[in-house]
């Protein structure tokens, strides 16, 4: 019998499935995502599994998960994310990335409604944990859903983050909410659900609380390896 190339794989793509609804109905109970907002997807193999343009996510029907092989043909499932291109040139520039996820949460879009602390540092450094969870986050100009031009603009971030050694976890897309990711499903959400909390913590304290100073943003280069 003539195995099909990525029939070894099949058990890890069903996981991956029920990972990503998981993930979806967990943002979706959260208020992290309304409506058809956002999108989800992860690397497995050589392949990737990416949310259905319009899905819902609180609604996820793994079967209906678009799979898409290495070169960007949908094999399987509804029509594959319009941001199918970001998402794969993430995980082409991250090679540590294996799930990726974009919300409209609101307090990141009501910030950069009301006006980032600064470009490539969309929030300052309040809080320990947001040095060492989120790091850095540059503001991707506004583009419209889906254009192509934005994953040039974040692939330029990661690798220049990269080059100065502090390699960025997410970065905040102008009126449409963060983009971030992780080696995995509970790694992503954690940057996600600590960018968002510090997102909140900053405009509800009138943008006036102090950055950590710079000696306590050293202790942690230290005591914890945090890249800031």
């Amino acid at each position: 019998m003539t195995r099909h190339p990525h029939q070894h794989s099949d058990a890890a793509v069903d996981a991956a499935r029920d990972e990503i609804v998981r993930v979806g109905t967990s943002l979706f109970a959260r208020g992290y995502v309304h409506a058809s907002a956002g999108n989800i997807s992860a690397r497995v193999g050589d392949r990737y599994l990416i949310t259905p343009t319009d899905a819902a996510l609180g609604f996820l029907a793994p079967a209906r998960l678009a799979l898409v092989d290495a070169s960007g043909e949908q094999t399987a499932g509804d029509r594959a994310s319009k941001t199918l291109t970001l998402h794969r040139r993430i995980y082409a520039a991250d090679p540590t990335a294996r799930f990726v996820l974009h919300t409209h949460s609101t307090h990141l879009v009501a910030l950069t409604l009301a006006g980032v602390w600064r470009p490539d540092d969309v929030l300052p450094p309040l809080t320990p944990y947001y040095v060492m969870k989120v790091g850095h986050v540059p503001l991707i100009p506004y583009h419209r859903p889906g254009d192509p031009r934005v994953a040039d603009l974040v692939t330029a971030r990661i690798a220049d983050r990269a080059a100065h050694g502090t390699p960025i976890r997410a970065v905040l897309l102008d009126r449409l909410g963060p983009v971030v990711w992780g080696p995995d499903p509970a790694a992503a959400l954690a940057v996600l659900e600590e960018l968002e909390e510090t997102a909140r913590l900053w405009l509800t304290t009138g943008r006036q609380p102090a950055p950590l100073p710079a000696d306590a943003i050293d202790e942690l280069r230290s005591a914890f390896g945090a890249a800031w």
